[in-house]
């Protein structure tokens, strides 16, 4: 059993207890209230503070701290706002509704007129966030090397750490295929197979079988390189977290394919070899934006002609993704260092203008990650003493929550989406 350090406010939640204070909290403070009353009254959500309701129905949330939720809101916007959840400022007994409710207006919760003056008040990413070569396995230990006994508190057997694909129906939209929602909410016993399905839907789509060489990019804990090992493919998987290594190992060599699969701490721009299939499982969101041309020209690269690539992405509409691009999130802050989402016009642009490979099939299945993250929060809470017992917090308990049910909200609300993309590289012609 890995034990983690124990997430204590003085060292890992560093200004998290100091609550915003004096003449410009103030005014800021005011402000927030006042924009804040004014989002909720349009929507179908009903906020609590003291002898005061207001809202117009739906998930409720109650405000215990008034003074408190509005300064951190005022100085630090939305990522005031999860703060002031970790601390207990506020809380809702149906979270990921509530946060659903605002993600589907997240867009205009601020007046248009006002979001001109967003580059004047959001945070910029911190530089030491930026996924250079220098920064990147920071970034990622700070979240996939937490502790692999914490993972597989709230994960399926598989310890896939993405989204599931349950069976549903699958429609053609034109440009893409839909898997619509499952017809009933899935079970925990259900997910298994669904991860299963999500994996084998990958590789059918890669070509992956006898013979095949394949590259993983993103190793997980090792599942996408056990199936892809079971069809008579030789893999090599890639990672930065020494955490996510160390299992995957252990997990490879107890189902048998130690000679066919090898596990390297490497970073994806220093991959050398070709490989007739490319894999690489909601990784793209560790990237970073200013290195997504990098990471497709390094598949090009290393990718043999009439190769294949299959990736898993979350993604977000175009047109917030630019407009929030160059804003530090609580996410980043908390969770994911240095993440972003990338759109689906902005994988086919970079692909079209500076590689060879090129889009040729997408399936939509964001209502599945809904439910996927539905099943983690619901065992996540259930492990709670066990996670206590791992050498988290209280706090850590809430901020794992929040991060889970903000997530599914996303999802739930269709502001983003997960999205299982499949690219071709022709054949070479004489």
């Amino acid at each position: 059993m890995t034990v983690a350090p124990a997430r204590q406010s003085a060292n890992y939640w560093p200004g998290l207890d100091t609550i915003p204070s004096g003449p410009r909290a103030a005014v800021s403070a005011a402000v927030a209230k006042r924009l804040f009353h004014a989002a909720v009254q349009r929507l179908d959500v009903t906020v609590v503070s003291g002898d005061e309701s207001f809202g117009k129905g739906g998930p409720v949330m109650v405000i215990h701290r008034p003074e408190e939720f509005y300064a951190r809101i005022g100085r630090h916007q939305l990522i005031g706002f999860g703060e002031a959840y970790l601390t207990g400022a506020w809380d809702a007994e149906d979270l990921g509704g509530f946060l659903t409710v605002l993600a589907a207006e997240v867009s205009d919760l601020v007046p248009q007129s006002l979001q001109k003056l967003r580059a004047l008040v959001v945070s910029r990413p911190p530089r030491f966030h930026r996924n250079s070569e220098d920064n990147t396995q920071s970034n990622i230990a700070h979240h996939y090397d937490l502790s692999n006994d914490l993972f597989e508190e709230f994960l399926d057997a598989s310890l896939s750490y993405s989204s599931a694909l349950f069976p549903s129906e699958v429609v053609d939209r034109g440009d893409h295929l839909q898997a619509l929602a499952p017809a009933t909410a899935p079970t925990a016993d259900e997910l298994h197979e669904a991860q299963g399905a999500k994996i084998e839907r990958l590789l059918d789509e890669a070509h992956v079988g006898e013979g095949t060489r394949v590259l993983e990019i993103g190793s997980g804990w090792g599942e996408l390189a056990i199936r892809a090992a079971r069809r008579g493919a030789t893999v090599r998987t890639i990672t930065l977290s020494t955490e996510q290594k160390a299992l995957a190992d252990q997990r490879i060599a107890a189902a048998g394919f130690s000679e066919q699969v090898s596990v390297d701490l490497c970073d994806y721009r220093a991959v050398t070899g070709t490989y007739d299939a490319v894999l690489s499982v909601e990784m793209i969101e560790a990237v970073g934006w200013e290195y997504w041309q990098t990471y497709f020209e390094t598949i090009d690269r290393v990718l043999a002609p009439g190769g294949k690539v299959a990736i898993q992405a979350i993604t977000m509409p175009h047109d917030r993704m630019l407009a929030t691009k160059r804003t530090y999130t609580w996410i980043n802050k908390y969770i994911f260092p240095g993440g972003f989402l990338p759109s689906v016009d902005v994988i086919d642009q970079i692909t079209r203008d500076h590689t060879t490979i090129r889009v040729s099939n997408r399936l939509s299945m964001g209502a599945h990650y809904a439910e996927t993250l539905r099943l983690w929060d619901e065992t996540f809470l259930g492990a709670s003493e066990k996670v206590l017992e791992l050498g988290f917090d209280e706090r850590f308990l809430r901020m794992w929550h929040f991060y889970l049910e903000y997530s599914r909200g996303g999802f739930a609300s269709g502001y983003i989406d997960v999205n299982q993309i499949t690219f071709t590289r022709p054949q070479e012609t004489a």
